[in-house]
């Protein structure tokens, strides 16, 4: 979706293409995850149609249609700058590979819901029936239904007590929990970020399922669920996911490692911390990180288990290796290495986490930073000596050039040294008899 587009014209794309498939004959409801937030007052990032047209039916009446499970009765639509998805009603068979049915037929609203994970992503949401007007065009009774409610919006559709759960503020698996999470492992964690992240309790049967069923999300892929803890851990309740990870028992499957600590560096990040950022507090916070030689078994590790990119890798360790650094060794270092500790890529989010940990060594930190900052060669010179000088003046690259750049820049980040003349002059001093 075009990232200008806005929630209101989302919505009224979803509602135009709603209108179209009920004049042509068909139900057709908001569905999902864009009902529960607008009940919730929250504006959803998009907007799903469940409807009983069949994907071909879809494709005959929308122009940019894109199949992407016709198999499942799903369909894009693209319209005006908005794709929305449009899944044709149905009931899932079996879930023998713990992830998708093996097959679907297509089935009315109330079989829809009743596959669907949670009470309160099972209802539908009918916009062209709000309390200030009526429904348009053709349109069963829908009165008979579990619950519905007239609000502004539409009136809402409920087969299964999710309106109940709402107001409660509980997520409940729909029916049978040990079934739904048969179906699909990856439930579980969906629980603990829906929990989390709305601030709601997780039922006492579900819970119990989760905790009965926990060691089989160790037969999930790694990029489903690097994907649910990523969504988990970038957000603010991030601290509350995690608790409720180990409260749960599936912090165990997920790292082969169960802990009781206290998610503190966590729940002390500001909302605006970088997933690598997080990542690294939560490993402090779980105890895997004590000297910094186990640091890259435990980021090989995180990688594999959570499918993290490079760059997330990379930014995982040099933060880990960084916040040891400024706890440990920072205020004994000489100017020229905390000038270039504190010009690293991994300073600023090594130093969230020295916050996290410590708030005074990190005013202690900064207070130094702003000191070196204050020195006559600042806190990053462009260098007095680069590799092209030290060629031009007959130096020989070797094993033993970098080292002496090193130097070179070392002095004159300490201020003992400002021209280029007397850069190549310590040049020479430190190859000495070294040949270079």
């Amino acid at each position: 979706m075009d990232p200008n587009v806005t929630p209101a014209h989302a919505r009224e794309v979803a509602v135009g293409l709603i209108r179209t498939l009920r004049d042509a004959g068909h139900v057709a409801y908001l569905a999902g995850g864009c009902v529960r937030d607008e009940l919730l007052g929250e504006h959803p990032k998009d907007y799903d149609v469940a409807t009983d047209a069949t994907p071909d039916r879809v494709q005959s009446l929308f122009r940019r249609t894109q199949s992407v499970g016709a198999s499942f009765g799903v369909m894009l639509v693209h319209q005006d700058g908005v794709t929305v998805e449009v899944a044709t009603f149905r009931r899932d068979g079996p879930y023998t590979d713990a992830r998708r049915p093996d097959h679907v037929e297509f089935a009315d609203a109330e079989g829809d819901a009743r596959r669907r994970d949670f009470t309160i992503n099972a209802l539908f949401l009918d916009p062209l029936d709000a309390q200030s007007g009526t429904s348009n065009g053709s349109q069963p009774d829908d009165a008979a239904s579990k619950g519905t409610l007239t609000t502004s919006a539409g009136r809402v559709i409920d087969y299964v007590g999710g309106l109940q759960d709402l107001k409660n503020k509980t997520i409940r698996a729909v029916g049978d929990p040990d079934a739904r999470l048969r179906e699909d492992h990856l439930r579980a964690l969906r629980a603990v970020r829906f929990a989390s992240r709305l601030g709601f309790t997780i039922d006492d049967a579900t819970a119990e399922a989760i905790q009965r069923h926990a060691t089989e999300l160790k037969g999930v892929s790694r990029e489903r669920v690097g994907d649910e803890i990523r969504r988990m851990i970038t957000h603010p309740s991030r601290a509350l996911a995690a608790w409720t990870l180990q409260y749960l028992g599936l912090d165990e499957p997920i790292f082969a490692k169960a802990t009781t600590s206290a998610p503190k560096h966590l729940g002390r990040l500001d909302d605006a911390a970088p997933y690598p950022t997080c990542l690294a507090a939560w490993a402090i916070d779980r105890g895997s990180v004590v000297e910094a030689t186990q640091i890259a078994g435990l980021v090989a590790h995180w990688r594999t288990a959570l499918c993290l990119s490079n760059e997330e890798r990379d930014a995982l360790k040099s933060t880990l290796i960084g916040t040891g650094v400024l706890l440990r060794e920072f205020s004994t270092l000489g100017v020229a290495a905390q000038k270039r500790a504190a010009a690293s890529d991994w300073f600023h989010e090594a130093l969230r986490l020295v916050a996290a940990e410590s708030p005074e060594s990190m005013v202690r930190i900064h207070r130094r930073v702003v000191q070196l900052v204050g020195t006559p060669s600042g806190l990053s010179p462009i260098p007095l000596l680069t590799g092209d000088d030290l060629i031009l003046s007959g130096f020989r690259a070797g094993p033993a050039f970098q080292p002496i750049l090193d130097g070179v820049y070392d002095a004159q980040l300490e201020d003992k040294i400002t021209t280029k003349e007397q850069a190549l002059a310590l040049a020479r001093e430190l190859a000495g008899d070294s040949g270079v």
